[in-house]
């Protein structure tokens, strides 16, 4: 279907230079182009935003939300809207093949809708030789742009907009946007954020990583570690506290390392101090704690607090020294040991995650039972465990000795029994007792129930109904069922 629409193309005098002045101006020019597009179609233009990956992902969708909205596109449910983007994780390689088979699914709406517009942005973005193959193979595309430079998304879809709609030869995808950063040391907020909850928010603290673990992409596609300011952060949150906002997730890819890059220092320790006088903020989470960055500031701060959440998620990987050692991960056994007792002892009712990954090159079945002996040393509460797969362009693609999938997957099915007969174990302790409860949401299985989280991040479902989402009650929690409880409000 092939439909020649022409825009009125809008003179830009006077574009600022500073930011975020400079995309709320664009903004501007957005929202008219959205205004003629959606005159011409005869009713307001649809989007759609598909998150793939982590939480940093998720709070970075939640700005690509705002600003649609801001320029007069309306949200909806499935990918048959007017622009689609999708925001792309590319820790594992699979996923870049998931994307791909996406994308071919998108061309069928495109081809019928002459209006849609197709955006991908994201750490897949990131890597070259996905750029060079969407350009070649998915010339239908209209935008693409990286995980550094997410703060330009109105200018760059102004431009895409321009390109795609403008021009008295203009055929459907006969036009790309590429915008792609290597690097970047700016950071820019203050930019419409869409929240997915009213009561609960993430809030970025700090972007990129130094590790550079040897089975790990991130660094390659986030960039060096750098540290928002104390006081940007302080006042987003203050805002979110106003606003109704009772649980802020702090959000970096290693927030104990927060605060290394400005001038003068502050401690992630610090930060959460300060965090912790904003009234009207009830709990503190924060995600991800590398083991090794883990200061004994940082525990007499979490040992003291009355707002830091009972969970803290520190991956292991593996229980194995040799093998921590050649995937770069500067602790040993022993050490993540220690610092686990510490842990404990200093907050002796927190709940521990982890993540492991079973079958990195050259494990043995002495690596393994290291790990297996860790597993049951510290008695997780739950546990994210990943088969190996190679990820190009990491060292460990790269390394001989790669382990037979049939080992693996042995492996793997008794390292998850080993950590879900001992999260059961672990969750039946809290059996009869009465907890705090952040109601999040009306249960999607059974209209009757609502679904809320401890601090300890466990799942409880209770009776309930709308008016509770939001509110932090007192449960008493009747039965546990392994991986949640069945529980009753407190009144």
């Amino acid at each position: 279907m092939e439909k020649n629409i022409e825009l009125k193309m809008i003179d830009k005098k006077q574009v600022p230079d500073t930011e975020p002045d400079r995309q709320y101006y664009y903004m501007e020019i957005a929202k008219e182009y959205i205004r003629q597009l959606s005159e011409l179609k005869g009713e307001p233009l649809t989007f759609h935003v598909s998150t793939f990956g982590c939480q940093m992902n998720a709070r970075d969708s939640e700005k690509l939300v705002g600003i649609l909205e801001q320029i007069g596109y309306v949200e909806k449910d499935t990918e048959d809207a007017d622009f689609v983007i999708y925001n792309t994780c590319t820790v594992r390689e699979n996923a870049n093949n998931k994307v791909y088979g996406r994308l071919g699914y998108l061309n069928g709406f495109q081809k019928k809708n002459p209006f849609m517009m197709i955006g991908l942005c994201g750490c897949m973005m990131q890597e070259p030789v996905v750029v060079e193959k969407i350009k070649q193979s998915y010339r239908f595309v209209n935008l693409i742009f990286g995980t550094h430079n997410i703060y330009k998304f109105a200018e760059l879809i102004t431009t895409a907009i321009e390109s795609s709609f403008t021009g008295n030869s203009h055929k459907k995808g006969s036009s790309m946007t590429i915008d792609i950063w290597k690097d970047t040391d700016k950071i820019v907020e203050d930019l419409p954020i869409e929240r997915k909850y009213t009561f609960k928010s993430g809030v970025n603290i700090m972007f990129g990583c130094n590790n550079f673990c040897s089975y790990c992409i991130v660094p390659y596609v986030r960039g060096r570690e750098r540290s928002r300011e104390a006081k940007d952060i302080v006042r987003e949150i203050e805002k979110l506290a106003a606003d109704g906002v009772v649980e802020v997730m702090l959000l970096g890819q290693n927030v104990n390392s927060y605060g290394k890059n400005l001038e003068p220092q502050i401690s992630f320790a610090q930060l959460l101090q300060e965090v912790e006088k904003i009234e009207g903020i009830e709990r503190i989470r924060f995600m991800t704690s590398h083991p090794k960055d883990l200061s004994d500031e940082l525990i007499d701060v979490m040992k003291h607090s009355k707002k830091i959440c009972k969970h803290l998620h520190l991956p292991l990987q593996s229980g194995s020294s040799r093998i921590l050692k050649i995937m770069n991960r500067r602790y040993t056994k022993e050490q993540y040991l220690e610092l686990v007792d510490k842990i404990r002892e200093a907050v002796p009712d927190i709940s521990l995650t982890t993540d492991i990954i079973v079958g990195f090159p050259g494990e043995t079945e002495e690596d393994f039972e290291e790990t297996m002996d860790v597993v049951r040393k510290v008695g997780y509460d739950s546990a994210f465990t990943f088969i190996y797969s190679k990820r190009t362009g990491t060292p460990a693609a790269a390394m001989e000795d790669q382990v037979p999938e049939d080992v693996i997957k042995q492996r793997f099915d008794r390292l998850l029994k080993e950590v879900q007969t001992i999260a059961a174990r672990k969750a039946e302790v809290y059996t009869g007792t009465t907890q705090k409860v952040l109601v999040e949401t009306v249960n999607e299985q059974d209209e009757h129930l609502v679904t809320g989280r401890l601090s300890n991040n466990s799942v409880v479902h209770l009776p309930g109904n709308a008016d509770m989402i939001g509110k932090i009650v007192d449960v008493r929690l009747n039965e546990c069922k392994g991986f949640y409880y069945i529980g009753e409000k407190v009144s």
